[in-house]
């Protein structure tokens, strides 16, 4: 077999832009949304000015701007939306705090269940805010339970991804791989109809991050936690009407569990009550206590009472949508040195700050004493504060939200939310709609029914999302119109010739596991699914097992922390270091791809 000729001017050029693209994409110091912006209009330009004659003509070069309303970027931007809504309602913190309790029975078990409900949620959803409210829930459960935290992060992490591979919308490189060969003739997969290889390759992966992964990974420290149990200082306010009123301290304590630690209780504003046993509350005292947020929280519960931001506010941390949160000043945060009155907290972020917690002291929560305090990285600080002010804090750089709750406002639209959600699934599984046509009419209703705001659902899509997915079909359809994709396919069995067909598709996996570890797997999907088609046709094989190929491959982001934004949310959090990944993925990435091979293989008699 002679090695392929050079294909004409317009391929090669594509082919040299594709090479460019992946290397910008890789590149952690270039925006992917302006590299994704810049291949798109060069693509663009490059047809304009160079026009190409194709096999049904002229090829238009506003064609290129057709990945603007592909169906598969609708239902990309139409399933964030309406995973926003679940996460806005609180959809799944029933979920994640029967998890957390049960991390105190059997943080063995507990970490397995973890593992598995992640992976099944992100078979129907996307996997980041699935990262996003397990983070703390796992760091809080691990600390109380004297587990690892390290150990249970990264497979956490890393099951989240394993879950999104066994549906077509379990991650937008599924939707672009199913669409984009959709779009080439193949008959398109259902939603299911590649759940069984990733169920048998996921339960051997889901073994391994159980068993094996967690003895692997070196004791990493968090920056979004302190080891020492933090205490701190807070003020319970007794309501009007609570049944409390006129009861003793000591049948306060009694209703607490017998371990309310009182300091003093407040009364008038400036009237101070020793916490004798027989001191009777009335309306409106403020009981000081200390403890953990759990332990404050608990309080609250069980006495009815009103967590206070210190002595000179009275607001509540309970009313309307404002949250209690611990929040962690990171190592590269503008705060660090700065006086908390410098800091500017309420007029930055919309916080009230309670106390801080620093080298295993707590801060009263009194304004002068504050005011002067220097923050240092590692500082935790216990705060109020809306809980739209709160979320913002997770999409920067110089807090890092440490509790779970501070994100998870749960309603009494959660039921409605999670049953819209539900039929956005159904209606697509049962074959009664596309999931494109689905979740954009189930993104409709949330909106509608008041689950979601507009601005919400604005909040929810991603620029950087958007323009790479475009820039890639973008790619991919120039590859194919030029006959890229085609040389590329030649090349790559002229590599694999003499091989059986079973190895050629166990190849092209790897290979598309090893690209999506360095580039966007997007992109590796969206360049690798014309090729796939292309080597299946030149074989006179089925489409579907080398698509499949490319649909598994691109989504084995295990070995490095850029191979996928869940990564780089776990590093963050865990304090992982890069080695880390590749210890830990490398492996992960080796079983998945040899039992996914075989599996294709059997099922297509390869």
């Amino acid at each position: 077999m002679d090695f392929p000729q050079v294909p004409n001017t317009h391929a090669l050029v594509m082919l040299i832009m594709t090479g460019v693209a992946l290397f910008l994409f890789s590149r952690e110091k270039i925006h992917l949304e302006s590299s994704s912006l810049a291949i798109l209009v060069m693509v663009v330009i490059g047809f304009e000015i160079f026009p190409f004659e194709g096999v049904r003509g002229a090829v238009e070069p506003m064609h290129f701007f057709h990945g603007f309303g592909h169906e598969a970027l609708v239902a990309v931007c139409a399933l964030m939306v309406a995973g926003e809504a679940l996460v806005r309602t609180g959809a799944l913190e029933p979920i994640t705090r029967r998890l957390a309790r049960l991390w105190k029975w059997n943080p063995k078990f507990a970490l397995l269940l973890t593992l598995m409900v992640g992976a099944v949620l992100s078979a129907f959803m996307n996997n980041t805010p699935i990262v996003v409210l397990m983070i703390p829930m796992l760091i809080g459960a691990a600390v109380r339970s004297n587990s690892s935290v390290s150990g249970v992060l990264l497979p956490m992490g890393l099951a989240t991804l394993i879950g999104g591979m066994g549906t077509t919308i379990g991650t937008s490189t599924n939707l672009l791989v199913v669409s984009v060969a959709a779009d080439m003739g193949m008959v398109r997969f259902e939603m299911f109809d590649f759940v069984l290889p990733v169920v048998l390759a996921g339960g051997a992966a889901i073994l391994y991050l159980w068993l094996v992964a967690p003895l692997m990974v070196p004791e990493r420290k968090s920056p979004m936690l302190d080891i020492s149990k933090r205490v701190f200082q807070a003020h319970l306010l007794i309501p009007e009407n609570n049944p409390l009123v006129g009861k003793s301290l000591a049948d306060v304590i009694h209703k607490a569990g017998n371990e309310l630690p009182v300091k003093r209780v407040v009364r008038d504003e400036h009237r101070f009550i020793a916490p004798l046993p027989d001191v009777r509350i009335a309306a409106g005292d403020r009981i000081h206590v200390s403890g953990t947020v759990d332990m404050l929280r608990e309080y609250e519960a069980l006495l009815g009472a009103r967590l206070l931001a210190g002595l000179d506010s009275l607001d509540s941390l309970v009313a309307g949508d404002f949250q209690l949160a611990e929040v962690v000043v990171t190592g590269g945060s503008r705060l660090r040195g700065m006086k908390v009155a410098d800091a500017r907290l309420k007029g930055q972020y919309g916080l009230d700050l309670l106390a801080v917690h620093c080298g295993g002291d707590s801060v009263v929560a009194s304004k002068p004493e504050l005011d002067h305090l220097e923050l240092q990285a590692s500082d935790v600080l216990l705060v109020q504060g809306d809980s739209e002010d709160i979320r913002r804090l997770k999409t920067g750089s110089e807090l890092l939200v440490l509790d779970s709750t501070a994100d998870l406002p749960h309603s009494k639209k959660a039921p409605l939310a999670l049953l819209i959600m539900v039929a956005i699934i159904a209606l697509a599984a049962f074959g009664v709609m596309p999931i494109a046509m689905s979740a954009v009419l189930g993104c409709m209703v949330l909106i509608g029914t008041g689950c979601l705001k507009w601005q919400q659902a604005n909040r929810a899509l991603s620029a950087q999302v958007i323009l790479i997915i475009v820039a890639s079909l973008a790619l991919g359809s120039a590859l194919m119109i030029t006959g890229g994709a085609d040389y590329l396919a030649q090349v790559f069995l002229y590599l694999t010739h003499g091989l059986a067909p079973s190895w050629v598709l166990s190849f092209l996996m790897l290979l598309m596991a090893i690209l999506t570890n360095v580039v966007s797997n997007n992109a590796a999907a969206v360049v690798g699914t014309p090729i796939a088609i292309s080597i299946a046709q030149e074989l006179g094989l089925p489409l579907e097992p080398f698509v499949l190929a490319v649909l598994f491959g691109a989504n084995l982001s295990f070995v490095t922390p850029m191979a996928y934004k869940t990564n780089l949310l776990v590093m963050n959090a865990g304090g992982y270091k890069f080695n880390d990944f590749v210890r830990v993925g490398t492996p992960l990435t080796l079983l998945m791809w040899m039992v996914l091979s075989l599996v294709l293989i059997f099922a297509y008699q390869l």
